[in-house]
């Protein structure tokens, strides 16, 4: 496997700049408004995130988790995993190293972290036709996968770059794919975006199929830009500015709640 370059990269930076635009919005919103108290903006600003992050917690249970008792287990370890991600955040700590790739699969999937106690997977994986990297190659790919995002100095083009480029690899034997989401908006949350979650049952199945078909391009062609990772990269954007005007409407809200305003 060859990671992707980063200078084929082409992504919807006119999507990237609404989204700035509405996060900016935000921001007007709690530091000028005269309808939110000063000691009242970062609960509002955490409120928000946290109904976010319910989202996020229960769509990744109902989509991955096979019965009640699955749910409850994974739900449980998802929201250690979002708070622990939260106390980091607020301690400045971005993510930016293998250790913690550790940290969150401990957290996440306890049971996949048993198999191969803090370590990479040590079986072949294949995720459709596409065939992972063999695990004597993972240590490097992570690496070079590190090395590249800090070329990156968008955090969206950042976080979503991560997301592919991470579940191409496959490093552990399961939860890949929890790990990944939970990295991902550890990125957007440090960078103050909304993180991203799966909708519903459509969008997982959209999601799967687009990273698919991806990692079969890109298997043939490494190093050349195709239309379904651009595909991948667009769905996340637009996945991005849902949330964030989520977010947006839910602060305006609580402002508007305050002083008995009329939506």
């Amino acid at each position: 496997m060859e990671l992707l370059p980063i200078g084929i990269l082409k992504v919807n930076y006119g999507k990237i700049k609404e989204i700035d635009k509405i996060i900016k919005s935000i921001y007007r919103l709690i530091i000028y408004s005269r309808d939110h108290l000063d000691d009242d903006l970062l609960d509002i600003y955490l409120a928000g995130m946290n109904d976010l992050q319910e989202m996020v917690s229960i769509k990744n249970a109902q989509m991955e988790a096979q019965t009640a008792e699955e749910v409850e287990e994974y739900l449980q370890n998802l929201q250690k995993t979002l708070h622990f991600v939260v106390e980091e955040i607020t301690t400045q700590r971005d993510f930016d190293s293998e250790i913690q790739l550790f940290q969150l699969l401990r957290l996440v999937s306890p049971e996949t972290n048993a198999i191969h106690p803090n370590g990479y997977r040590r079986t072949t994986v294949q995720i459709g036709g596409y065939i992972c990297p063999l695990p004597a190659l993972i240590p490097q790919l992570v690496s070079e996968l590190y090395y590249r995002m800090e070329q990156i100095e968008n955090p969206i083009v950042k976080a979503i770059y991560l997301h592919h480029e991470l579940i191409r690899i496959h490093p552990f034997a399961d939860g890949n794919g929890r790990v990944t989401r939970v990295a991902k908006n550890w990125i957007l949350m440090f960078a103050l975006y909304p993180p991203i979650f799966i909708e519903n049952a459509t969008q997982k199945k959209e999601y799967i199929q687009t990273l698919s078909k991806s990692f079969d391009a890109l298997q043939y062609r490494p190093i050349t830009w195709n239309s379904h990772t651009e595909q991948f990269f667009e769905q996340e954007i637009d996945r991005i500015l849902v949330n964030a005007n989520l977010l947006y409407e839910s602060i305006k809200s609580i402002g508007n709640a305050r002083t008995g305003k009329r939506e």
